[in-house]
């Protein structure tokens, strides 16, 4: 068994008419499904992918309306990187990004800045031949866009504590002492661990809540069994209507989700509707005539758009 690079990663926002601005209007990703987050209905959930919402490709966010923004430390994700496809597409989002008021620090074949809350973010040339996961945007031509997942990478104290569950029970492959490929038959990744800052994490806005990696629906009870097993206090899996879930916070203080390649986003709203209002799954729609009036009211990024 293999997972399939990185499902998603989730992250928190004080702010999310600002973080729908960024995400979907500067960096060209589409808001594919727009709801609450299932362990706290009152709280946005909102996910960003490619056109399809196809896993390897979605960020997405909690929002807590006025949240401070905190600081990635030890045990905790500091930078999502995407691929894209070119040198050329480092030029253009260097200039985007400058355009948009993000500093942007360049390296041979990177781009690294953070959103408005600060959050840690970075563009990196593909290496691999996986296939681009591309939204439309009007600004933006295909093959400049972003193209998915490349790594994710966290703070850890003692990247060795994580060695031989990332190893011997999730079937990472190493690539140095604090770097592992995530890779199945069609996708792949990389997650790492970088020396912590002194001072302690403050989860908050601008941090990664957790990250998920990629199972198909027929190995996901299995890898819930394999991580239990290895003593990590799994949950138990969790219908998240559009995937499936199992959490677990792995030895270095990240915590993994284990997400299955389906259902999707298509299970309830059609493709070219994706995203452009609340979505609640079945299980809570009781519930909207309470979460709506709390939820920062949002615009259709899309709204507008030429045909």
């Amino acid at each position: 068994m293999r997972f399939e690079g990185i499902h998603h990663v989730t992250c928190i926002t004080g702010d999310a008419p600002r973080n729908v601005e960024f995400y979907a209007g500067v960096l060209g990703l589409r808001l594919v499904k727009k709801t609450v987050n299932q362990d706290d209905p009152t709280v946005y959930h909102l996910f960003y992918a490619d056109e399809e919402g196809s896993p390897g490709a979605d960020i997405t966010f909690f929002e807590y309306p006025g949240a401070r923004p905190g600081v990635a430390g030890d045990g905790m994700v500091h930078t999502i990187t995407f691929r894209v496809g070119s040198d050329e597409a480092l030029d253009f989002w260097e200039s985007r990004l400058a355009d948009a008021g993000a500093s942007t620090t360049r390296e041979d074949d990177g781009l690294g800045f953070a959103d408005p809350e600060g959050l840690g973010l970075a563009l990196t040339v593909s290496s691999v031949d996986d296939a681009p996961l591309v939204a439309r945007h009007p600004e933006i031509a295909p093959e400049l866009a972003l193209q998915g997942f490349d790594s994710v990478s966290a703070y850890a104290a003692r990247p060795d504590r994580s060695r031989e569950l990332l190893e011997q029970v999730m079937a990472f492959t190493a690539q140095s002492d604090d770097t592992w490929e995530v890779r199945g038959e069609e996708r792949g990744g990389l997650y790492g661990y970088d020396a912590p800052p002194e001072a302690p994490g403050v989860p908050s806005a601008a941090t990664v809540h957790h990250v998920a990696f990629a199972s198909t629906m027929e190995d996901h009870a299995e890898w819930q069994r394999r991580v239990s097993e290895a003593g990590m206090r799994a949950t138990p899996v969790i219908d998240r209507f559009w995937f499936r879930s199992v959490y677990f916070r792995e030895p270095s203080g990240v915590l993994f989700e284990l997400a299955t390649l389906g259902p999707g986003f298509e299970v309830d709203e059609e493709r070219e509707h994706l995203g452009e209002k609340l979505i609640l799954p079945p299980a809570f729609e009781h519930l909207r005539s309470q979460v709506e009036p709390v939820l920062t009211p949002l615009p259709d990024p899309r709204a507008g758009w030429p045909d």
